[in-house]
């Protein structure tokens, strides 16, 4: 490519509007796994999040979400150990989920938390309302009705 065809577009004019700054957002968490990645995660949801019901359905079937969005993770003992796909990770150890009940912690940075939903939210880099409802798709779950649009 030549350099006039490398550099970016004009901003636009609704540079500061809120679609706008939606669809940067979509942009800034493409970089999610592949594992996270639904096919209709782009569709705006509404309606109350159970957030409980969804980390229960979670831990009952915990061993299937840990593979789907940590492959490669080890079980030893009560937990998981697996590399963090959010920094350069090289070797197993200071990332470890626990089976049962969902706590996990990064012991390397200090990053924990306590169920599968903010797992899920701290693995994809997104808020623990999008993580809830992406959780809840991969599981089968109704998190609200969609909005027409």
């Amino acid at each position: 490519m030549s350099a006039p065809e490398m550099q970016n577009p004009a901003p636009r004019a609704n540079a500061g509007n809120r679609a706008d700054r939606k669809s940067r957002t979509r942009t800034l968490h493409s970089t999610k796994p592949a594992s996270l990645a639904s096919p209709s995660s782009g569709l705006p949801m509404r309606g109350p999040i159970g957030f409980a019901e969804i980390n229960r359905a979670a831990l009952a079937a915990f061993p299937a979400v840990l593979a789907r969005i940590l492959p490669g993770g080890k079980r030893v003992g009560a937990e998981i150990v697996a590399l963090n796909p959010r920094r350069a990770d090289r070797r197993l150890g200071s990332f470890k989920i626990n089976r049962y009940n969902g706590r996990w912690a990064d012991f390397a940075t200090g990053d924990k938390g306590g169920d599968p939903v903010s797992l899920v939210a701290y693995i994809a880099d997104i808020s623990q309302v999008e993580a809830a409802r992406l959780l809840a798709r991969m599981l089968g779950l109704e998190t609200g009705g969609h909005r027409n649009g």
